[in-house]
């Protein structure tokens, strides 16, 4: 990957209430719109419950990769958060108290002791018992929390990507991707970096319409070709949205011959539609 070379950016999401469906989730979605923004693109994501094992050989293959890859859950420190374990175990290095991670922690807590006025108590068992919230495999760097100051961690693996760890919770998740990307990444956003062009397919199998996609992609190795069916939709019915993606110039040009191909075939078309970030 060269420095004008956009990282693959995935996701993991930790959490057995996602899996058992108690909560859905939340984060995909504004991840890729937070990425969109910048004219970047999630290129995986993947979902993990709390089994030690396995997020333990997740974040192993994730550490291992050149890939950035934002974990989000489990980094609490209540007997079901195993994420910041499991991240050490990956990395082979044990996890120590953070010295910052340490005083924006006992920051959080003298202001929550403030605001109960109450005096703060350092040594009060369950205050100790806050400060593994700090702990980290070491060598890792801090992820500000904007909301509460309880920060989350980056880690660098072998593979020369990083891991970037944040709380579950959406209100502190979010803008703490948000700062990662700005903070870390922000050579490689682009405005308009990328467009779908497509048009609505009436009537059309996929089947038929596969050599056709399999020639486009194959004279355009840049851009994607897409396929996305529908069986009854209200407006249109059976139709596919049948296009391409990728970067302006490239797409423009396969699209094209896209057209071009189509003539081949007696179908009726709706509209064309543009999506650009």
């Amino acid at each position: 990957m060269t420095s004008h070379t956009p990282p693959t950016f995935g996701l993991i999401i930790i959490g057995d209430e996602i899996m058992s469906g108690k909560r859905q989730d939340k984060h995909m979605p504004k991840v890729i719109e937070l990425m969109n923004e910048r004219g970047l693109t999630l290129s995986w994501a993947e979902y993990v419950g709390d089994s030690p094992e396995r997020i333990t050989a997740t974040l192993k293959r994730a550490l291992e990769s050149s890939d950035v890859v934002f974990s989000c859950g489990g980094i609490g420190a209540t007997p079901d958060d195993h994420t910041r374990q499991c991240a050490g175990k990956a990395l082979g290095v044990p996890l120590a108290l953070h010295p910052e991670a340490k005083r924006l922690i006992q920051e959080r807590m003298q202001d929550t002791a403030k605001e109960q006025g109450v005096a703060y108590e350092p040594d009060r068992p369950d205050n100790i018992h806050r400060l593994n919230m700090g702990t980290f495999p070491a060598g890792a760097d801090i992820i500000r929390n904007p909301y509460n100051k309880i920060p989350g961690f980056s880690c660098r693996g072998a593979g020369g990507g990083a891991v970037h760890f944040v709380p579950g919770f959406p209100v502190m998740a979010w803008p703490m991707i948000a700062s990662v990307l700005d903070s870390h990444y922000s050579a490689h956003f682009r405005q308009n970096a990328y467009v779908e062009k497509s048009v609505i397919v009436l009537g059309a199998m996929e089947a038929t319409l596969t050599p056709l996609m399999e020639s486009i992609e194959a004279a355009h190795p840049g851009v994607k070709v897409f396929s996305l069916p529908s069986v009854d939709h209200p407006q249109w019915g059976r139709h596919i949205e049948l296009g391409v993606k990728g970067e302006p110039a490239q797409a423009d040009a396969a699209y094209a011959d896209l057209r071009v191909g189509l003539k081949t075939f007696s179908l009726e078309y709706g509209p064309e539609l543009v999506r650009q970030a």
